[in-house]
């Protein structure tokens, strides 16, 4: 029974010849009856709490790559110390430490004075020797038309003979002295031998070089690069599987990076297992046109072997764990909160593969996950369909 409390206020007015009487209902009862009426619209106590909002992702098939992850290393193809042929005092430095350089261009100099000298005394010395060959020469030719006549002995033209084939014999050697000379003046210049980056200079202007001994730098090609790393012997089977049928891709990113920075085709594959580790070495050349990386980085390697059609994809941070295993929280038919348990896969990203577990449709809850459990009434807010 509701008790009704009215106040009521009379006002008399008074006017000539009759009187005029009015009633007026103060704020105070307009108060009260409209609170009456807001605790008429109340549902009854005991009735259905109302539904949750959360966020969801509805579930669809997506092809996604099949792939093997590992941890591996950078690698030079081509990494050389640089060492003169020649011994001298270094004049001269080309370039900056630590340049990139082309194939052919000027790194170091060394002092080629004593080397021009070499060389001018073996053109001088061919030229004597050329004047020598002719005389030579000459006097065979006389000696023999002589020695014909037998004015000569035979025993004298034999020797005039013997002389112009000797002094033949010097021009030849004359001619590979200076081809020497040439060389050894060549060498006073040391030029790179590959497209590549220079490590830090070892000797400086005005220090004694030493042949084939004194290490002036390091040269190291820079692209392309070996992407080196070490699959188990597990893993093997499966690589040589999918590798019969063309060239896999293989994507490089280093740590704190999810997207790859280069890509390439695996190369080569070792011939044994290593019994220690139980792994084999495999390698990946990469272009490295922009010089990304270098060499001996740490590096994470994703080996492409094919493509699974009609997976299903959930954002992570859906998942959640228990000592059941691993599950996610789904609407249910009821509009209710279902708990699934689930077998997961490869990882995508911020999302991952679900093997088993799920279907397509689902409306996975990705929000709000510790305000709920399961057999909660839900309400979806508006929908976020999974990225392929």
């Amino acid at each position: 029974m509701r008790i009704w409390t009215t106040a009521i206020g009379l006002v008399v007015v008074a006017a000539a010849g009759y009187g005029v009487v009015s009633f007026v209902f103060p704020e105070a009862l307009h108060d009260v009856v409209a609170a009456d009426a807001a605790q008429q619209e109340q549902p009854p106590a005991g009735g259905p709490p109302p539904a949750f909002p959360v966020p969801v992702s509805v579930i669809s098939k997506t092809t996604v790559p099949v792939y093997l992850e590992y941890v591996g290393t950078t690698e030079a193809i081509r990494e050389v110390t640089l060492q003169a042929k020649v011994g001298g005092y270094l004049q001269e430095t080309g370039i900056t430490d630590g340049a990139d350089v082309k194939e052919g261009d000027l790194l170091y100099r060394i002092d080629p004075d004593d080397y021009q000298a070499a060389l001018d005394q073996a053109k001088a010395r061919l030229q004597g020797d050329q004047a020598a060959l002719e005389y030579a020469t000459s006097s065979q030719k006389r000696n023999a038309a002589l020695s014909a006549t037998g004015a000569v002995a035979k025993d004298t033209n034999d020797e005039k003979t013997s002389l112009m084939h000797q002094a033949q014999a010097n021009i030849m050697a004359d001619k590979a002295a200076i081809r020497t000379a040439q060389l050894n003046l060549g060498y006073t210049e040391l030029r790179a031998p590959f497209d590549g980056r220079l490590g830090k200079s070892l000797v400086h202007e005005g220090a004694l070089v030493t042949a084939q001994t004194t290490e002036i730098n390091t040269l190291v090609q820079m692209s392309p690069i070996y992407a080196t790393f070490n699959p188990s012997e597990t893993d093997l089977a499966l690589i040589q599987k999918y590798r019969a049928g063309g060239d896999l891709t293989v994507d490089i990113s280093i740590a704190g990076e999810d997207k790859p920075r280069v890509s390439g085709k695996l190369t080569f594959l070792d011939n044994t297992v290593d019994r220690n580790t139980g792994t084999i070495t495999a390698r990946a050349t990469v272009e490295n046109t922009h010089h990304e990386l270098l060499p001996g980085q740490y590096i994470k390697v994703r080996l492409h072997l094919t493509e699974k059609p009609d997976a299903l994809l959930v954002p992570q941070i859906a998942l959640g764990s228990s000592q059941m295993g691993r599950f996610v929280y789904v609407i249910g038919e009821k509009g209710t909160v279902e708990q699934r348990f689930i077998e997961t896969g490869a990882l995508m990203g911020d999302k991952v593969v679900i093997n088993k577990g799920l279907q397509a449709g689902d409306k996975v809850i990705t929000g709000n996950l510790q305000k709920i459990g399961p057999g909660m009434p839900v309400q979806a807010l508006p929908e976020q369909p999974s990225a392929s």
